[in-house]
């Protein structure tokens, strides 16, 4: 127990590898504060299950994780999901030749068609096909179960919570990516 908000007591969980990670630091190096490794290591423990959960899950529908964010960009961009090469590296963040390389691999597959730009002669676009649609939902379907059950110790207001917490951390980050002069 721990004193808590009013004077009450507030229950510690089980201990687990970062408690015993920053007791080390704490012992050792009294002179740190290393009061942010209780919160980013344990960030950092839990992205690698999430990565762990998502390849798993993506494997499970012949996919791998690229492979993955591309279908779904494609299918969050609503009826006719298609877009431009370019469309796509902006929103997967890799370089054009990475994703030729990538279209080209998912075209073999059948999970994606090239057709030509009808607003851009010398354009193409990338069209999910039935399949992909097919593959893109199973996931991302299983992706979400796994992803609940890594959540499964909060209650939905502690998610709402957590979410809003992470998010005011992550938001700077994405404000400079998205500023090219950053």
């Amino acid at each position: 127990m721990r004193p808590g908000p009013a004077g009450g007591a507030v229950q510690l969980t089980a201990r687990d590898e970062v408690d015993r990670l920053v007791e080390a630091w704490r012992r050792e190096r009294p002179d740190l504060d290393v009061a942010p490794l209780e919160v980013l290591s344990r960030v950092s423990r839990l992205a690698r299950h999430l990565d762990r959960a998502r390849r798993v899950a993506f494997a499970e529908h012949g996919l791998e994780t690229w492979a993955f964010d591309v279908l779904a960009a494609l299918r969050r961009s609503g009826p006719p999901y298609q877009l431009s090469p370019g469309r796509l590296m902006t929103r997967t963040l890799v370089t054009s030749g990475t994703m030729t390389n990538r279209i080209d691999r998912m075209e073999q597959a059948r999970l994606v068609t090239r057709q030509p730009d009808p607003d851009d002669r010398r354009g193409v676009l990338v069209t999910l096909t039935d399949e992909g649609r097919r593959r893109v939902d199973a996931a991302l379907e299983d992706l979400l179960a796994r992803e609940r059950r890594i959540l499964s110790s909060l209650s939905e207001p502690e998610r709402g919570r957590l979410a809003d917490l992470l998010r005011r951390v992550v938001t700077p980050f994405d404000a400079d990516a998205a500023d090219p002069g950053a």
